[in-house]
């Protein structure tokens, strides 16, 4: 598995699309995850820690180039290694 790797530390904004400046494809080499109001999201496609909103689709919705629509929600955020050993 990828645990013989060293995990790079999680940005504190990290953006799913490879086209965004704030994309990290080292970080997508691992499994993340996403904490927003203490439940753990599946659809975040961007996030900021510091600012504290999630950006995700807004249903099946889509832009007029065939993009998801997308919603910012504000809140508290969390990102983590969801493969990574529990914190002692």
């Amino acid at each position: 598995m990828a645990d013989s790797k060293e995990r790079p530390d999680l940005p504190d904004r990290l953006c799913a699309d490879p086209r965004s400046k704030y994309h990290v494809p080292a970080i997508f080499e691992h499994e993340i995850g996403i904490r927003f109001n203490g439940k753990e999201r599946h659809d975040v496609e961007e996030y900021c820690i510091s600012e504290g909103w999630v950006s995700v689709p807004a249903g099946k919705t889509l832009d007029r180039k065939g993009n998801p629509l997308m919603l910012k929600l504000k809140g508290k955020v969390e990102a983590f290694y969801k493969d990574a050993p529990p914190a002692a």
